[in-house]
């Protein structure tokens, strides 16, 4: 969460200009040759632009100011969208893929120019490589060194999560596509595209529901990071007006946070109210100096 939104909008920038490229070449070589994992692969394409313009959408909504109505603002709307995003990926580009496969293994059709829609996909891989590489570039700064799998479990930024599970799924899908198209033209059989279609259909169902699970949790109410959960408590401890940390609690909201803190005070029964509340304020603002996404910090004294 400390690198923020701004991280997740250049990666979804990467990936949108690259994947409207993509899809415009896609399409143009699936019309020309007749190739279903082509028209399976334009698809998701089209589905991937148009799930960048709504992670876009998010995070600009996620920016309106708190009001009576949402005392918390609207940070937490970026996991709506991002599973809104990753249900267009399973439903638009997954399932279209695996009917679209099953269509072609029923009426199998011949494909022609099978080297020009070899050709489309060398580009696309490469465009599609250029995109994975911004969000990576972007994840490696939010990660703080964590293997892949780690901070995709890990992260609360739905959003740069989203984008990163499209590229992936991309280049799987892209490198099926290859391979299927290369064995229909080495072969002349067209069901090596049919199978690749389905292939491609269930990656993307696979990798959006990987997505799901993940948003879900946020959508619920996720903590923030473990490694940040044990700083802020490490951090209040060590405070001088602070005797023991009793209990921390802390939410992910969006790009933001919310940390609810009880703690006994040192010399506790020796302060009169006005000299507690100063030191509680004291404490909240170093808090908040350390960590600024803690958009909101609450401190409650206790003697348990």
């Amino acid at each position: 969460m400390s690198h923020g939104s701004e991280g997740s909008t250049k990666a979804i920038f990467y990936a949108l200009g690259a994947n409207f490229g993509i899809a415009v070449s896609k399409y143009g070589a699936a019309f020309w040759t007749g190739s279903g994992s082509l028209l399976a692969e334009a698809i998701h394409s089209t589905a991937d632009c148009a799930n960048q313009l709504l992670l876009l959408l998010g995070l600009k909504e996620a920016k309106k100011p708190e009001s009576a109505d949402h005392p918390l603002g609207h940070h937490r709307v970026t996991y709506f969208w991002s599973m809104v995003v990753a249900l267009l990926l399973f439903f638009m580009g997954g399932a279209f893929s695996v009917y679209e496969g099953i269509e072609r293994l029923l009426h199998p059709a011949p494909m022609e120019n099978g080297l020009l829609a070899m050709a489309v996909l060398g580009v696309a891989v490469g465009l599609e490589a250029f995109s994975l590489w911004g969000a990576m570039k972007e994840i490696r700064l939010e990660s703080g060194g964590k293997p892949f799998l780690q901070w995709f479990r890990e992260t609360r930024q739905s959003e740069l999560m989203v984008v990163a599970g499209e590229d992936i799924a991309a280049l799987i899908g892209l490198a099926l596509a290859f391979v299927a198209v290369s064995a229909t033209v080495a072969t002349g059989n067209p069901l090596w595209d049919a199978l690749g279609t389905l292939s491609i259909g269930v990656v993307l169902m696979l990798i959006a529901v990987a997505v799901m699970v993940e948003v879900k949790a946020l959508i619920v109410g996720e903590s923030v990071a473990p490694e940040m959960r044990a700083e802020i408590e490490a951090f209040v401890a060590a405070q001088p007006e602070v005797e023991t940390v009793l209990n921390v609690i802390t939410l992910a909201w969006g790009a933001k946070a919310v940390i609810a803190v009880k703690a006994r005070m040192a010399e506790m029964d020796a302060i009169t109210g006005t000299e507690m509340v100063n030191r509680i304020n004291a404490v909240e603002e170093r808090m908040q100096q350390r960590w600024p996404n803690a958009r909101w910090v609450f401190f409650e004294p206790d003697v348990r």
